[in-house]
């Protein structure tokens, strides 16, 4: 059976050749060796990208998730696994989540007889781009699922860090987009045209104010402008300007309230202003919620392997699209600690290896308990 060695060099080679959402093709092969390798059963599933494993027999049916994709990011971190796909890279630690993961086919795999169930390992493409969880669900292959499990790293956390809340764990994520087509003129000459820098400068103000102005000091959510763009030289007024950003919120009438007025202040914008504004909400990953029973029976687990257990007081304001999942099914998210002085998403994110030494014996440790405990929901 494999071992921690196994688990760090399947991250390393992960590490080394990563690729982008919904082109993991590679990727996809190389798992697919290795767990056929163990004589681990893929399913005949229509995907792409990614793939599901199976374990056991009988009912229930539980799932076990990874993501398997990389970001657009430059790597600066210089190992002898380093990326060798300019300009991705495994900034997320999905590479960790996939050798972990891995670690838990082939560890059920060897359980597989006394196991009273079965359990679909889930290799998930597309989690960076929000919509990997609902293509796989639109399969069918989660249908008669009784729970679906899944983690994902922290940098902030220490190795040996679990932590845990029942309900939301995790923000819904939104992007919005605003195009403002404004009136070039010289710059000299500002009467003969209509200002979009103009409109950007309020619109950026009276975004900021969403929150402050429209939600309660008990509510919470997140309002960031990642991206303005208008203009290329200092005497012209320029004819279009453009701002892109992101919302994060944990509660479905915040989140329909934020872009309601959105809509409302560049509406009126565009009056007040005479400029033409596009605006465009795209609704991505939902909330994760935890369900109460199985972060009860994934506490006890976590703490059997040896974690040290941390009680979320509020959920992370990160996006993830296992919420896909658990809009649907009941579902356990953990965060465990991976000890990078970076955070995710970060060129020179560097976790620390030793969180592949329980990972998987955490989630092979929930998986008896819940397959052979009956303790999850009939």
């Amino acid at each position: 059976m494999p071992n921690y060695s196994d688990y760090v060099n399947w991250r390393r080679t992960f590490h080394q050749f990563p690729e982008l959402s919904d082109k993991e093709y590679e990727t996809t092969k190389r798992l697919k060796r290795i767990l056929e390798s163990f004589d681990i059963t893929i399913l005949d599933v229509p995907l792409e990208t990614g793939l599901v494993a199976e374990i056991g027999r009988g009912e229930p049916v539980i799932a076990v998730r990874t993501d398997i994709d990389a970001l657009p990011i430059n790597e600066q971190v210089v190992h002898e696994f380093t990326s060798t796909n300019e300009g991705v890279m495994h900034a997320c630690g999905h590479d960790i989540h996939m050798a972990s993961i891995l670690g838990v086919a082939t560890q059920l795999k060897e359980l597989e007889n006394e196991l009273s169930g079965r359990v679909r390992i889930l290799f998930q493409a597309s989690e960076e781009l929000g919509h990997g969880a609902i293509k796989l669900s639109e399969t069918g292959v989660l249908k008669n699922v009784k729970a679906v499990l899944g983690f994902h790293n922290y940098p902030s956390l220490d190795i040996g860090e679990f932590a845990i809340k029942s309900g939301v764990i995790t923000s819904a994520v939104d992007r919005f987009e605003f195009h403002i087509q404004g009136k070039g003129a010289h710059a000299a000459k500002p009467e003969q045209g209509n200002d979009p820098v103009i409109v950007v400068g309020q619109l950026i103000n009276s975004l900021q104010s969403i929150v402050s102005r429209n939600l309660s000091a008990f509510d919470s959510a997140v309002v960031t402008i990642g991206e303005v763009s208008c203009g290329n030289t200092w005497n012209v007024i320029a004819d279009q300007a453009y701002i892109q950003g992101t919302v994060r919120s944990f509660d479905s009438k915040k989140r329909q309230l934020i872009k309601q007025r959105m809509k409302e202040i560049s509406d009126g914008l565009s009056l007040a202003f005479n400029v033409d504004i596009k605006f465009e909400y795209t609704q991505l990953p939902g909330a994760v919620v935890n369900d109460e029973t199985l972060t009860q029976q994934a506490i006890e687990a976590a703490k059997e392997v040896g974690y040290n257990i941390q009680m979320m007081e509020e959920p992370l304001t990160i996006g993830e699209d296992f919420s896909g999942y658990t809009k649907d099914y009941p579902g356990v998210f953990a965060i465990i600690g991976s000890n990078s002085e970076y955070d995710l998403h970060h060129p020179k994110y560097d976790p620390d290896e030793r969180i592949l030494e329980k990972v998987p014996t955490y989630f092979v440790t929930l998986v008896k308990k819940l397959l052979n405990g009956k303790s999850i929901r009939q």
